[in-house]
């Protein structure tokens, strides 16, 4: 691929010796500048949860058995045809909603939520995981074989596809998970070519049930995120104190930070989940604004990348996906950064790649391997 050539004649040495080791990767169905930035990111973010876990290096060798994991699925991911993931969507998706509805039913509850399934003592995960990757693949298929630009009649059915799984996810309640799969759904509708007169309808719906969503469907505490946002200092030792020691971590950093171990946000235990939803804030703490623009353009070429493949892919369900996996990695980050700098509500998502944790790590990555998929499909199988 034009892209991948491109990256392995920007890199020193021989470039003959360098394009045979992109050939042999490309064999193996691995996207090799995809590949090295997802080690770059992960390797930087060991570094951080080392100091934001308080230097505990039992979490970072967990964190690295996560990666290995991780890679691991999306090497496995990588090798199923593009033709095959297709098929597989729709069965990938029911097989999600059934899931779900045991969690429902059977699910184990932490902290006032029930979001996980617990296989014989052996296994606890989030089913809700399975739909990240299940939502956007699954309206891809359904649409990749419709007239595009979708009529309303398309676009209503792509709706319920991906609006449904968070119907039941809300309920847990995990708000952040269920507005970003359902983002992630929508995406492929609008890749699709949503008509002008269909994204005005749906902002003005979205207006109207603004109201009865607030005082219906969201819970109390979620409201109060939402409050807390506007003015976090109004309660400063209870909801507001997530934001402002988060705030605070990113404001003491200045340019290059306090240098690496040398936080005290996190370290004096003043910053919570320092080394999951908010170990950006560490970051900035200790690396500073260099390093937290380190992280960035690392983000930014992922997310090219993964529009290059969305661009060059073969058919019509694989621009779909690469391109709807893409723009949810972005918006993951996107929020991630928000909440932790106070300019959204915190909605408890992790930052992509780099936060401790297994489950979103391994679904993050399989979405990867996906692309990969897509990027080599015509090498030969």
């Amino acid at each position: 691929m034009r892209g991948q050539s491109d990256f392995v004649r920007s890199l020193p040495g021989d470039p003959s010796a360098l394009s045979i080791q992109a050939g042999h990767f490309r064999r193996w169905h691995i996207d090799l500048p995809l590949l090295v930035l997802l080690i770059a990111v992960a390797f930087f973010g060991l570094i951080v949860l080392y100091s934001a876990s308080g230097k505990e290096l039992g979490r970072v060798l967990r964190q690295l058995i996560y990666l290995g994991i991780s890679f691991s699925g999306l090497f496995i991911v990588a090798q199923i045809k593009v033709k095959t993931l297709k098929s597989l969507a729709p069965l990938g998706y029911v097989l999600g909603i059934f899931l779900l509805l045991l969690v429902a039913w059977i699910g184990e509850g932490s902290k006032g939520a029930q979001r996980w399934l617990n296989v014989f003592g052996l296994i606890r995960f989030q089913p809700s995981e399975l739909m990240k990757i299940a939502v956007p693949l699954t309206v891809a298929w359904y649409l990749s074989d419709k007239i595009l630009p979708p009529k309303i009649q398309t676009l209503s059915i792509g709706l319920v596809i991906a609006v449904l799984p968070s119907l039941f996810i809300v309920m847990q309640p995990d708000l952040g998970t269920s507005i970003l799969i359902a983002a992630s759904g929508l995406f492929v509708l609008w890749l699709g070519g949503i008509r002008w007169s269909f994204l005005i309808g749906g902002g003005v719906l979205a207006v109207v049930s603004a109201w009865p969503v607030w005082q219906f469907l969201l819970h109390g505490y979620q409201r109060q995120r939402i409050m807390t946002l506007f003015n976090p200092e109004d309660d400063r030792l209870g909801a507001g104190w997530n934001i402002i020691q988060s705030k605070t971590a990113i404001g003491s950093g200045g340019w290059d930070g306090k240098g690496w171990l040398n936080g005290t946000q996190s370290h004096l235990d003043f910053l919570p989940e320092s080394h999951t939803d908010f170990i950006i804030a560490v970051l900035a703490e200790e690396f500073g604004f260099v390093g937290v623009v380190f992280l960035l353009f690392l983000y930014l070429l992922i997310i090219i990348r993964g529009a290059q493949i969305s661009l060059a892919a073969k058919n019509i369900f694989g621009s779909l996906a690469a391109g709807s996996i893409t723009l949810t990695f972005f918006v993951y980050v996107l929020v991630n950064m928000g909440m932790v700098s106070g300019m959204l509500p915190v909605v408890g998502v992790p930052l992509p790649l780099v936060s401790y944790g297994g489950t979103a790590m391994v679904t993050m990555f399989a979405s990867f391997g996906v692309l990969m998929a897509i990027s080599t499909e015509d090498t030969q199988r």
